[in-house]
Order: structure tokens, then sequence, then C-alpha cells
């Protein structure tokens, strides 16, 4: 019986092997010149080898595990990135649909500044009535260089005081909901404010990360990590918002989320 290995280590290394990579000053991994230009979210060069990004993303029980997991596959790989899981306290939390877990590692006492900050969506109520989860997002704000969040998740910045009088975005399904924090809605799969980023539903989390590892990063790494994850959307249908979809599969697709609750 013929056993293959196909782990990314061992792909990687056969590319390399064969000429398929390329040097790290030809990745733009390796750099002794300034960053790309500042934004303004951007006051760090974090493309220096001996300064750490530590990225801070949000996990709680009915988290929507794509919201969280899509830009961390992104993020966890710029060039210098520390990536911590956090939550009100340390173990298991369960995703929206009550079957995956995911890990928190640390707790909100524990991470007392970040450069940038991630709240992902799904069953969010509970995270937006919590004073100490509030208070946490408040305060690490006041230092981050970005505060990002995917699908419902803005509806928690929102909760937290952070976007008023911005436009914003969130899930297609929720966006009146933005009104009640005095942000505005605006449609898009992701909105830049200021140093607040608001992603689109769940797969729009990609996209809105790829910006921000430009932002962090410049353009070179960025592309280069649209590669890494290979996306390449080429969706079989034209299906991905309500205009498109029509009414009757905007109402379908409401039931299929409605049904794909915690079970």
């Amino acid at each position: 019986m013929l056993t293959i290995d196909v782990s990314r280590r061992t792909v990687l290394r056969v590319a390399a092997a064969g000429g398929a990579g390329v040097g790290l000053a030809g990745t733009g991994l390796v750099t002794s010149g300034p960053a790309a230009p500042a934004s303004a979210g951007q006051r760090t060069d974090f493309t220096d080898p001996a300064r750490k990004l530590r990225i801070a993303i949000l996990l709680f029980d009915g988290v929507t595990a794509v919201d969280a997991i899509g830009p961390y596959e992104v993020l966890c790989r710029i060039p210098g990135a520390d990536v911590m899981t956090v939550g009100r306290q340390a173990g298991r939390v369960r995703t929206d649909t009550g079957v995956l877990t995911l890990g928190v590692d640390h707790t909100l006492s524990q991470v007392r500044t970040a450069d940038v900050l991630l709240v992902p969506g799904g069953n969010v109520r509970d995270v937006q009535a919590d004073p100490e989860t509030m208070r946490w997002i408040q305060r690490l704000h006041r230092h981050t260089t970005w505060t990002v969040s995917v699908c419902t998740g803005s509806l928690v910045l929102g909760a937290a005081g952070l976007l008023r009088g911005l436009p914003a975005t969130t899930y297609w399904a929720l966006k009146t909901e933005l009104a009640r924090f005095g942000a505005t809605f605006v449609p898009g799969r992701f909105v830049e404010a200021g140093r607040i980023m608001t992603a689109a539903g769940m797969s729009a989390g990609i996209d809105m990360s790829l910006h921000l590892a430009a932002k962090l990063a410049g353009d070179r790494i960025a592309q280069a990590l649209q590669l890494v994850v290979e996306y390449d959307p080429q969706p079989p249908f034209d299906t991905g918002s309500p205009d498109k979809a029509g009414p009757e599969l905007t109402s379908l697709a409401l039931r299929l989320l409605r049904n794909s609750g915690a079970r």
C-alpha cells in the first residue's frame, strides 16, 4: 500500500526544492525599509522583526466559527503576528450551531493591550449584556491600532459605544440594528472608518482580513497571504446577497439559519 504524505510542511519543502519558492527578500518578509504608508489606523511598523503584532480574537459561547477562523487563517500568518484567543474564562466555547467547539487560551483579565482586536459575530446578545466583556472591549480599543468585527460582531462594537456617528456594516438580515447604536449602515463586504473596520456576514471576514493585512504589513504580504489561503472565490451561484437572491431564497436562507441554531 502506497502512503503519500500530503502535509503542508512537506508540500512547502518540495516546492522550495523544486524552485517554486522564492527567497525571503523576494517575498517582502525581510525588510529594512519603512512600512506601508500610514493610514488612520496604522501607527506602528509591524514589518520590524523585533516588533510583535498582538492580535486578540474574542471568543464566546454562540460564536460563529467562520467569523473567527476565517480571519485567523489570514492574520496568524502575518510576519511577527502573535494571535491570542480571549474570553471570559479559559477553555472551550461552543459555536452557534452547538456542534463545534473552539478554545480560549486567555481570560479577559490576562489581556490588557492588543494591536488588533477582532470581535466575531454569532449569538451576541449575552456578550452585549455582559458588563465585564463590554468594559474589556472599551479598554482595549483605547490603545488598539485596529478594532475590527465580522458579521454581528459589529453589534457588539455598537453596544460598547464604538460606532456612534460612523459608517458600518453587518450581517444583511440585521442591518437595521446598527441604527440603534448611532451607526449608519453601508452595504459592502467591509467598511473602514478611522481605525475601525466592520465586515459583513461570515465569509466577508476574509476580505476584511486581507485588507487589514495590507494595512499592517503592506500589499505584497497581503497578496501572498491571499495565495496562502487560496482565496479565489468562484461560487457556482450568484445569490450571495438578498438583492441577488430575491425574496423566495432570502426567506429560505432565514429558515435555514434558524434551523442551524444550537441543538
